[in-house]
């Protein structure tokens, strides 16, 4: 396992492209099981978790054809769904949370589909409710089979039925799930309470452009009147917007000038916002985002001069996936900051290694931090560090990168999950890293 050898202090300049977005990958890539025609998705990440889901895609019988490192082609015409009882895919399933969502196209297509315990970030109690309960309301029968340590979900021999359904909760993969289940099911499925990210919407026009039919795009009312067949389509991933909102915060801590193209910025939602009101200028220029070197950046109040908080909400609220990345660069902000990290209960727990820098931080129970900033009158120290998971890992990256003297990341396998060639990408702009 690898650890990242980083020397801070150095000021980073340049210009840096984000990646294709990993969490809508994960949804389009399984939404290829749902045709037996080819679907060319651009713009793909190099990133472990994503190369682990093609593996997984291949292992079940979709020819896998990389055109470039960043174009990939799969062509689903049929599925071994006797590798489903091998232990190469109950160990590819279970150490990557995305293969939950093979569970709806393969029942929209096939009215049969498997899922051991998917892995993923440890990052608190992530249910698999809201996926299973919306198949079980479109006729799904859910059954776990206590040898194979895996659900075996089963549509009805006439087919999944639309259906009226009020989500629990307004899970991202959950609705993706559930839509992927429903484009083919007999009538019409309505969603309320639908996640409504960008990554859905890329989602329900990629499902469209392969002949779905689906109304209220962009909202969380979703209707999907069934078809019998899908075709192959193209399609290109968005921007990145965590790597966004990361490179703006690391430029912020470094008090570094960069440039990031392609931001996608129609698409980043309230970000920009939030990190402006820890007081780090940008400018906008069409779809790229610049960001001055700043000596200071002073956090905001609210109009009572309360202190300000910032809490992750579903979209459009700000993502849980940059809690960690405003909490890291709030420590060398002015002023004080409450973080809130609402959806998950671990998400937090990374602080005590920021702590061990020199950051004063307060965390106030598992899901609330109160973070003091130093403007820069301390300098954050080096010191070794294990990634827990991939957002905490890259804000620990960012840590170091600003802090006095050398620090090692351990476990950087975490980043390379999310992070596609961080390192380099990162020397090309001046940053003092090693992989090791």
């Amino acid at each position: 396992m690898g650890s990242f050898r980083i020397k801070g202090g150095n000021r980073l300049h340049g210009t840096i492209i984000p990646q294709g977005a990993k969490n809508e990958a994960m949804q389009v890539i399984c939404a290829a099981l749902l045709t037996d025609e080819q679907v060319t998705i651009d713009n793909i990440p190099d990133i472990l978790d994503i190369n682990n889901l093609i593996e997984l895609l291949g292992g079940m019988g979709v020819e896998v054809t990389r055109d470039r490192r960043d174009s990939v082609t799969f062509r689903a015409a049929d599925i071994n769904f006797d590798y489903f009882d091998s232990e190469d895919f109950n160990k590819k399933a279970t150490r990557l949370r995305g293969s939950v969502m093979i569970l709806g196209p393969l029942l929209a297509r096939f009215g049969k589909s498997y899922l051991p315990q998917p892995g993923g970030d440890k990052i608190g109690r992530r249910r698999l409710d809201t996926h299973l309960i919306g198949l079980q309301k479109l006729g799904a029968t859910l059954e776990y089979d206590e040898a194979r340590h895996y659900y075996a979900v089963t549509a009805p021999s006439d087919g999944l039925k639309g259906t009226y359904m009020l989500l629990d909760e307004a899970s991202v993969t959950g609705t993706a799930n559930i839509v992927m289940a429903a484009v083919m099911a007999k009538g019409t499925t309505t969603i309320f309470n639908a996640a409504c990210e960008p990554y859905i919407v890329q989602l329900c026009r990629m499902l469209t452009a392969m002949g779905a039919n689906i109304s209220g795009i962009g909202s969380n009312l979703l209707v999907i009147n069934g078809v019998e067949k899908l075709h192959g389509t193209s399609h290109r991933l968005l921007a990145d917007m965590i790597e966004v909102g990361s490179f703006i915060g690391m430029a912020a801590m470094t008090g570094s000038e960069l440039t990031i193209k392609n931001a996608g910025v129609k698409d980043l939602g309230i970000i920009p916002s939030i990190f402006r009101k820890l007081g780090i200028k940008m400018e906008i220029d069409n779809d790229d985002i610049h960001i001055p070197a700043q000596e200071h950046y002073e956090v905001e109040t609210f109009l009572d001069g309360s202190i300000l908080t910032i809490a992750d909400a579903p979209w459009p609220g700000f993502t849980p996936d940059l809690i960690s990345i405003v909490l890291v660069v709030a420590t060398q902000a002015k002023g004080t900051v409450l973080i809130h990290q609402k959806m998950f209960e671990s998400r937090l727990f990374f602080v005590d290694k920021l702590i061990d820098m020199g950051a004063q931080i307060i965390l106030c129970d598992p899901h609330r931090a109160n973070v003091i900033g130093l403007d820069r009158s301390h300098a954050l120290r080096g010191i070794r560090m294990a990634s827990p998971d991939i957002r905490a890992g890259v804000s620990l990256l960012i840590a170091a990168l600003s802090a006095q003297g050398t620090s090692i990341i351990d476990n950087i396998d975490q980043i390379d999950r999310g992070y596609q060639y961080i390192d380099q990408r990162l020397r090309s702009l001046g940053a003092d890293i090693e992989r090791i």
